[in-house]
């Protein structure tokens, strides 16, 4: 699903990290790095049909990499 994050993520917590995080072979073989976190969040997106609505959000992050792989577990509300 495409989608674009508007504005900030707020409400960010940690969901998993190191050896936690089941992807995080492929994570390595993809991006580098070596201490991978998973995060969570809400923000507002906008979805490929144009309409706006708060969703929860999950990335991957690691330092020096960045947030990665971004995707909309649950929509909230729509706007």
């Amino acid at each position: 699903m495409f989608f674009k994050i508007i504005g900030r993520i707020s409400d960010i917590e940690t969901v998993a990290a190191g050896k936690g995080i089941r992807e995080r072979g492929r994570l390595r073989k993809l991006y580098g790095g070596t201490r991978w976190r998973k995060l969570k969040g809400t923000a507002v997106v906008k979805l490929a049909d144009g309409t706006m609505c708060n969703a929860e959000v999950h990335w991957y992050e690691a330092h020096g990499i960045g947030a990665r792989e971004f995707k909309i577990k649950r929509l909230l509300e729509i706007q």
